[in-house]
């Protein structure tokens, strides 16, 4: 079977183990003509974040750097970035990358670690002499400040309010951020943002800075929408769109028919069917037995009647036929690509009208033409990497969605499926979506499968976090980091749909609750190492806590995190606040047989 890999973000970025860390570079400097400086970012009782800052106070360039210094027994570097970091002991030493070894004078660099237990460094050494910087154990970062609220709000301008942080040592000031780009440093709890855009959307945050120039975590988002323009804000119904995979009727059992007796076919709007291939510049088949040709008995059909040897279509099509007569509010979506065949979309982008044309051909297919009502492209991902690296280059994917409009044209939807990395020159960044969503009707972003046991050591962390919380391994892989980019590129947030897995990711060899345990490998799953439906896990595997808007579990060794009815209430609750224009979901087989994940979605977004 061609199991679609939900991956959201590429993981060149992710921790890597201390034993791989090996160091290359060597001290050329003397510290008299540098500082090094330590702060302790994050803080959260078992654990911390640090970070180092070299800092070049001579009058030459520096070509390498060597960081050295104690922790007492019990306080350790569990990971790192931006440096290679050993140890023998309690000695620890961090020796510059290959890109960041020179530093020009008066500039600095810096690298961070996540550590555990309480200590604080000593004995600082910068290329074998003494730091001669001022460093700061034991500061704590400042609190996250309240939640803005905005008045005032006009065609051009809004003013924002919010309740001040605390820290340690005294909060020195706050930064304003507009969809997620920082647009001002202010002293006080209030800003006015001006020169905005009448009818459009915006999403407001805040982050507090202490003396010593730590920043704290960022403040809940509030959204607010100017007035006048032509666009006003979205009020009609939101989405609602599960994906149903092809191949679920073999080991899953798991039918259209299953959509009617869980009571889900009641409270969706859309489905994503699920997979087209890309193959030779072209939509094509995915499975013709399951697609148009599998005999379902009566017991297994929508309609209660067997299908016959000699009927004209037969297989999922048929059944989705049959569903739609049920409930004629639903809109069905063939989708194409995934995880294994978006090798594809590469020669597709070549020639995207003769691809646009092949699709067209094959949805409006007269046998199946009254079945579907647009098409889904799930390219993973353009001008990136995912099963296969693409090197089309930013402007394809606009071009490809572009040739689909015009072919499709505005009686039809066209939508996609988008990595969720909203990381810093992440995938998002990577191709043109803010000009490609002027031709599609809305887009699913994969907010889910942000970490997992792909990472076999740990550290533990949710598959799909709704905001950053302290320690989390990645920066950037959140839904709100994911949604703030979009918009800061200028996608409508009526046009993001809110991505949640029907599954949990798990590893094995775990002996933390909290995340950021270490671990041994992935769980184990009935399909896949790693992965379990949360059907299953709601009973093997019951959530003992949330963190950042999800849950996680730990039972035994294993430690798994998956969304619950609640925390997909929570997260229907901010995308309504952010304005989004509703949620999907992959995929309906992982649900209870009952619907109740589909039924926190339907209920949460009303």
């Amino acid at each position: 079977m061609r199991f679609r890999h939900r991956a959201a973000a590429g993981f060149a970025t992710l921790l890597l183990p201390l034993a791989g860390l090996v160091g290359l570079a060597s001290p050329a400097q003397a510290a008299t003509t540098a500082t090094a400086t330590y702060t302790k970012t994050q803080d959260w009782g078992t654990g911390f974040e640090g970070k180092w800052t070299v800092q070049n106070t001579g009058t030459t360039a520096i070509s390498s750097w060597t960081v050295e210094w104690d922790f007492p027994s019990g306080t350790s570097v569990t990971s790192a970035w931006d440096a290679d970091v050993t140890s023998s002991g309690t000695h620890w030493t961090a020796k510059n990358k290959s890109y960041n070894g020179s530093i020009a004078p008066g500039a600095s660099v810096s690298f961070g670690f996540n550590g555990a237990g309480t200590g604080s460094p000593s004995n600082c050494k910068l290329n074998n002499d003494s730091c001669d910087g001022t460093t700061v154990p034991g500061d704590a970062a400042p609190s996250a400040p309240g939640t803005p609220t905005a008045s005032g709000v006009t065609d051009t301008s809004a003013t924002l309010a919010w309740s001040a942080a605390t820290d340690d040592k005294g909060v020195k000031n706050y930064d304003v951020l507009r969809d997620g780009a920082k647009i001002a440093t202010v002293t006080t709890t209030s800003y006015t943002d001006t020169g905005l855009t009448a009818g459009t959307d915006y999403s407001y945050t805040v982050q507090a800075r202490d003396t010593a120039d730590q920043t704290g975590p960022v403040s809940g988002a509030v959204a607010v929408h100017t007035t006048g323009g032509t666009n006003p804000p979205t009020t009609g119904s939101k989405v609602k769109l599960g994906y149903f995979t092809e191949w679920g009727i073999y080991g899953r059992n798991y039918n259209v028919k299953n959509l009617v007796t869980s009571g889900s076919a009641a409270k969706i709007t859309h489905i994503n069917y699920a997979f087209g291939n890309v193959t030779n510049g072209q939509c094509a088949i995915g499975d013709s037995y399951a697609d148009y040709d599998k005999a379902f008995t009566a017991d297994q059909s929508v309609s209660g009647v067997a299908d016959t040897w000699d009927q004209p279509l037969r297989g999922n099509f048929n059944q989705l036929r049959e569903l739609k007569a049920k409930y004629p509010n639903i809109k069905i979506l063939w989708s194409f690509g995934g995880w294994t065949w978006s090798g594809g979309f590469a020669q597709a982008a070549a020639n995207p009208a003769a691809f646009a044309q092949s699709c067209y051909n094959l949805v409006e297919d007269p046998r199946w033409a009254d079945v579907f009502d647009g098409i889904d492209i799930d390219w993973e991902y353009p001008n990136a990497c995912g099963l296969s690296c693409d090197t089309s280059g930013a402007a394809a994917y606009k071009n490809l969605m572009q040739a689909l409009r015009a072919k499709f044209g505005t009686g039809n939807l066209v939508t996609a499926a988008t990595t969720a990395d909203g990381s810093t020159g992440g995938k998002i960044d990577a191709a043109d979506y803010a000009g490609a969503s002027s031709y599609v009707d809305w887009y699913n972003v994969m907010t889910y499968d942000f970490f997992g046991a792909w990472a076999a050591q740990g550290p533990t962390a949710p598959h799909s976090p709704l905001t950053s919380y302290s320690g989390i391994p990645t920066a950037g892989f959140t839904t709100a980091d994911a949604m703030a980019k979009f918009k800061a590129k200028g996608v409508p947030a009526s046009k993001l749909l809110i991505g949640i897995g029907f599954y949990g990711r798990g590893w094995t060899g775990v002996t933390q609750d909290a995340p950021g345990g270490t671990a041994t490998g992935a769980a184990a799953g009935t399909y896949e190492q790693g992965i379990e439906d949360y059907k299953v896990l709601k009973t093997s595997c019951p959530a003992t806590g949330t963190i950042a808007g999800t849950a996680y579990a730990h039972c035994g060794s294993n430690w798994w995190s998956y969304d619950t009815p609640a925390t997909i209430g929570t997260k229907m609750a901010w995308a309504k606040t952010q304005g989004l224009g509703g949620a999907f979901f992959w995929e309906f087989s992982g649900d209870t047989s009952n619907g109740e994940l589909v039924s926190a979605i339907n209920s949460g977004l009303g």
